[in-house]
């Protein structure tokens, strides 16, 4: 219910924020049009003015540099600046081209699920999930305890934190939809979130990450003289908001952490990534670059091995069972379609309509008011949109790079809140689709909650590595 108010909510407020600004201002006579049919990228024309039409503030700006950007609205001053032609950017793609990439998404995931639900349909025959559930159950008992001992959601989830801590997006969304499965067959109400659900659903979008590769290497290609110096506070962040979704969940479900077992897998778990980060420090950037392909990659090849080898000692027949899972993938691929469109329609709204725009000039305002540095603003859009959808949260840090520079503050700050999260409505949206839950009780707020958690620690970091 709370997920079909939030969607209702993003429809109403995009639409009701687009007619505002169609009534209001002479450079969006198009934004409904832009909102349905629009294609992201697209320069759309507005106008062209005399020059003496123009306010005196963006006149005098032009006089300085004839190619002005005044928020998303840029002019552009001819050779004898008499006429002025005034353009907007869209953001996003409207509803129409979004419900493609939806779908396209989709069938873009088909060759990775067949691939890794077939590995782990091995597996599982092999007795290797089985192995790693009692591995991690001692930890996993005391966060899930209307799990059974020994079973195999234990081991699916240990595989997607995994994943996610290395940073192998492709192995995690397999991963997690194979333990929500396992999730949903304990579940006694199917149409509604489990606890167990919850909990891991909050923590996978804790988004622990230990290596940032992608936002290093974009800082890289934007000219950044230092790209891997966000590796530590995003590190920071990520931890954070993990370790925040444990906590506001446990008191949600009365989970008592402070018990022995908790404390020493956290606290071995801390050790651990802190002798990790004292290493990765001291590398250099292509050091880095090269220590996580080489761990991402190879990690991967050592568990298909390390699968194939177990499952030819146990005597499995090797390819049946990976093709067994491969159609499981490719269902479960089908399934979500519905879910993610629905998902991504609403935050294409959001974008094209403005409404972030209108949420950072009120933060400017509101800090302003209260005399503090406004530069964490500038860097605000990244997380606004994170939630919601990576890609338009990377195009957000991309920009913002590009606006103040990527190794100003704001870039920086971009960079840190891009790595700090996972995108909280996509990954409900798909994992709940996959199992067909529609009540998903207090899920929304944990994950904005744990959001909000690394969206201060971002910039109470940012400020600490780089003010």
């Amino acid at each position: 219910m709370v997920l079909s108010r939030i969607w209702s909510a993003f429809i109403i407020v995009a639409i009701a924020i687009a007619s505002i600004k169609y009534i209001s201002s002479d450079h969006y006579k198009t934004i409904f049009n832009d909102m349905v049919v629009g294609k992201g990228g697209d320069t759309l024309h507005i106008a062209t003015n005399k020059i003496n039409t123009i306010s005196p503030a963006i006149r005098d700006s032009l006089m300085k540099n004839p190619n002005f950007a005044d928020n998303r609205i840029h002019y552009q001053a001819d050779s004898l600046q008499q006429n002025i032609k005034v353009y907007r950017i869209q953001e996003a793609d409207g509803v129409i081209g979004t419900s493609e990439t939806a779908v396209k998404i989709c069938l873009g995931l088909i060759g990775i699920m067949t691939l890794f639900m077939g590995f782990m349909s091995i597996a599982e025959k092999a007795g290797g999930i089985n192995l790693l559930s009692r591995f991690i159950q001692p930890f996993f008992s005391k966060l899930f305890p209307d799990i059974p001992k020994n079973h195999p959601a234990f081991g699916h989830m240990l595989m997607n934190f995994s994943a996610n801590l290395l940073g192998l997006d492709n192995a995690a969304t397999p991963f997690g939809l194979k333990a929500m499965e396992s999730l949903q067959s304990l579940n006694p109400v199917k149409d509604t979130a489990s606890n167990s659900q919850i909990m891991f659903l909050c923590l996978h979008a804790g988004g622990m990450t230990l290596i940032p590769v992608s936002i290093i290497a974009i800082r890289a290609s934007m000219g950044s003289k230092t790209p891997t110096d966000i590796f530590l506070p995003c590190m920071i962040a990520t931890f954070a908001a993990t370790l925040a979704a444990m906590i506001i969940v446990s008191l949600y479900q009365k989970i008592n952490l402070l018990k022995p077992v908790v404390i020493a897998y956290v606290g071995g778990i801390s050790v651990l990534i802190s002798l990790l980060v004292l290493y990765l420090v001291k590398l250099s950037k292509d050091e880095l670059n090269d220590f996580s392909k080489v761990l991402s990659n190879g990690l991967i090849l050592f568990i298909f091995f390390a699968i194939v080898l177990g499952a030819i000692y146990k005597k499995i027949n090797v390819f049946d069972a990976f093709i067994e899972g491969a159609k499981e993938g490719f269902t479960t691929c089908v399934k979500i379609i519905p879910y993610l469109v629905g998902m991504l329609i609403a935050i294409s709204l959001l974008r094209t309509s403005g409404v972030f725009d209108v949420l950072i000039d009120g933060m400017k305002w509101i800090a302003n008011m209260a005399n503090l540095d406004t530069r964490f603003v500038d860097g605000l859009p990244t997380a606004l949109i994170k939630p919601l959808s990576g890609s338009g949260a990377r195009g957000m840090m991309v920009d913002t790079m590009a606006t103040f520079g990527a190794d100003s503050f704001q870039g920086k700050l971009a960079a840190v809140l891009q790595g700090s999260s996972d995108t909280t409505f996509y990954v409900i949206a798909v994992y709940f689709g996959a199992v067909a839950v529609k009540n998903t009780r207090y899920t929304v707020i944990a994950m904005l909650l744990a959001d909000l958690v690394g969206i201060m620690t971002s910039i109470a970091l940012a400020y600490l590595f780089f003010a």
